[in-house]
């Protein structure tokens, strides 16, 4: 059977009838190379020569929206910032031109409740491993609709189990690059195990990062347990869960062991989408009473409204 060669025109035509799962979910993007916003999620697309999908050579954020608010944007910037400097990549306009873009793009999906992904690559520039092929970096955001999660989803909390696989390097951790394919590993593992989500470990058999999330714990002597950001990502909301936390109970940054885990009054996981919630199991045995504890209620009423005050408007 030979493979039809067709024309721009007819590789088009094609290309606009193919399904898309998840684009339904996406209300406007942009693209840098184009300059402008769109809503049609079938030209939702990134050239095979950009770096950023053949090299992962890029790096990327991931917000949400709250009630017309987009939580956390300097922050998840400032972040961003981070990241880019590690790895000498620069945007390929200002930085205040990106935060005006991610309200613009926001804005254009016209939706209270969602979340907003800006991916910065190396560029387009041939099939090469050297960046030097790229001569402008590429900016993508993309804004997509959601919807508040019940309250159930909190009373009920996560199951959770140590990962086999390995957390990553120290240098890699604290880049948010789009190579996750240890993140994709775990999210692939737990489903497999038949868990919400697993946690990683270090070559030290210290507490890393779930998949898309940090970990910390409740001691039995009331403190907050929280990894070192050694091989781990900074958590935009664990950092502000962190900062609330220490109004009303220790807050100690350590070294953390299974053992410990095992031992914790309350174990919580604390991510963009999920903000504080409760692990009720941990490798098959109950955390606690089996059931989400006092300290994950109360600070994630604490954070949720921590996170909507200060969240910048861009529906108004």
């Amino acid at each position: 059977m030979s493979v039809p060669v067709i024309n721009a025109a007819e590789w088009t035509a094609k290309l606009m009838e193919l399904p898309r799962r998840g684009a339904a979910s996406v209300t406007a993007f942009y693209e840098h190379r184009m300059g402008a916003i769109c809503r049609d999620p079938r030209l939702l697309l990134v050239p095979l020569d950009d770096h950023m999908v053949h090299r992962g050579d890029a790096i990327f954020e991931s917000l949400t929206f709250l009630e017309g608010r987009i939580v956390q944007l300097d922050a998840h910037l400032e972040r961003m910032k981070h990241s880019a400097s590690t790895l000498s990549l620069l945007p390929p306009c200002p930085w205040e031109e990106v935060r005006s873009l991610m309200l613009d793009v926001a804005k254009a999906g016209g939706e209270p409740y969602g979340g907003l992904k800006v991916l910065l690559g190396r560029g387009c520039g041939g099939l090469g491993v050297d960046p030097a092929e790229c001569l402008e970096s590429s900016l993508y955001i993309v804004a997509t609709r959601g919807k508040p999660l019940p309250g159930a989803f909190w009373q009920k909390g996560l199951t959770a189990a140590r990962s086999a696989i390995p957390a990553k390097q120290e240098w890699l951790a604290r880049i948010k690059s789009t190579n996750y394919l240890a993140n994709a590993l775990m999210a692939k593992e737990a489903r497999e195990q038949g868990v919400d989500l697993t946690f990683s470990f270090d070559d030290d058999g210290f507490l890393a990062e779930a998949a898309i999330a940090n970990v910390a714990l409740v001691d039995r002597e009331g403190r907050m347990l929280m990894p070192r950001f050694r091989h781990a990502l900074p958590g935009t909301t664990a950092i502000r869960a962190m900062e609330i936390a220490k109004s009303f109970m220790p807050v100690v940054i350590t070294d953390i062991t299974e053992e410990i885990v095992e031992q914790a009054s309350e174990i919580l996981v604390l991510g963009t989408t999920c903000e504080c919630v409760a692990v009720t199991h941990y490798n098959g045995k109950p955390v606690g009473d089996g059931r989400p504890g006092p300290m994950a209620d109360r600070l994630r009423h604490l954070l949720h409204d921590a996170l909507v005050t200060g969240g910048v408007p861009f529906l108004q």
